[in-house]
């Protein structure tokens, strides 16, 4: 069976600072018209900072949307479609906990909402860390706080940390240095 869905028409329907909102009409696989509502998004980047202690280098930041903070690794919009997710990811690095990294592996991308947005957050492991002063955007308010790499993973499995991104970095790092 044929999946693909065809693009009729494309409306965009609000332009925002951070995500553009759409309304496409499609030729379903049957033949028949729908409507399909999405979100554009420039794309993210996210990093698993890891000592050779085996501890992660978090972030901890209110979140609007659910109005308490939420502990996350860091990560960070990139400034534009073209931009390097690695650069992105080193940038936010930096900003958010001061730390520098020697060596950046990457993890594969993360579809956070595929069901309506084109969002992808490109996951690395960040190792070979130095330190330095944090400087974060100033609207952005974070406090750094370092775990674990298997207390993280524990807290994972518990439901304590609920940020998607996160887990699967945190999950996927843990597998990728067999600390699971």
């Amino acid at each position: 069976m044929e999946f693909t869905e065809k693009q009729v028409s494309s409306e965009e329907i609000y332009k925002g600072h951070i995500i553009d909102v759409y309304r496409d009409e499609v030729e379903l696989p049957n033949g028949k018209l729908g409507v399909r509502e999405y979100i554009r998004h420039v794309g993210a980047a996210c990093v698993v900072p890891i000592n050779e202690k085996g501890e992660v280098y978090m972030v901890r930041q209110f979140r609007y949307p659910f109005g308490r903070p939420l502990l996350e690794v860091p990560a960070g919009k990139l400034d534009g479609k073209n931009e390097d997710p690695a650069h992105a990811a080193l940038r936010e690095l930096s900003e958010e906990t001061g730390v520098a990294a020697a060596e950046l592996t990457y993890l594969g991308p993360f579809y956070p909402t595929c069901a309506y947005s084109d969002e992808v957050i490109h996951i690395y492991l960040a190792k070979g860390l130095t330190f330095a002063e944090t400087h974060p955007d100033e609207d952005e308010f974070v406090e750094t706080a370092v775990y674990p790499l298997k207390t993280l993973v524990d807290m994972v499995m518990r439901g304590e940390i609920e940020d998607g991104k996160t887990q699967v970095s945190l999950l996927k790092a843990a597998l990728a240095l067999r600390y699971i």
